[in-house]
């Protein structure tokens, strides 16, 4: 299996994971591009900012990477994750898989993103016209 992890506080490039992904054995690759909303329950949200306890997010999305290989017959396994300041409209996150069949890669690159949220030690602060909170908990 190919993997790509990276957290960065530069721009995210989805055609990165396209081409990290595609292969000639695979006739799927599912990429996915969480992009920051402008508003979250009608008030308007200015900025994200996210922070990471960077090498253990990394062997922990590494860790999720095996379990999705262990449960799919993935090829390759992308994810790039940004750090710091995030404003609507852009990129937070993009996540991609390829598999040789579709439903194989949408339901790994689902698995993923879930244990991303749940185990993965990136926070999210979000900024609002009411002020700023943790979505996740404080670091």
């Amino acid at each position: 299996m190919k993997l790509e992890l990276k957290l960065s506080s530069d721009p995210l490039e989805m055609n990165l994971a396209h081409l990290f992904v595609t292969s000639p054995e695979c006739g799927a690759n599912v990429i996915f591009d969480g992009v920051v909303r402008n508003s979250k329950k009608g008030v308007q949200v200015t900025h994200l900012d996210f922070e990471a306890y960077e090498p253990m997010a990394l062997a922990e999305l590494k860790k999720i990477a095996h379990e999705i290989a262990d449960q799919w017959p993935i090829q390759a396994v992308f994810v790039h994750h940004r750090t710091g300041i995030v404003y609507p409209g852009q990129s937070a996150v993009i996540a991609a898989v390829s598999s040789p069949h579709r439903k194989d890669a949408f339901e790994a690159c689902a698995f993923l993103l879930d244990r991303l949220k749940q185990t993965v030690p990136i926070w999210k602060k979000e900024y609002t016209a009411d002020g700023a909170e943790w979505v996740t908990p404080t670091p």
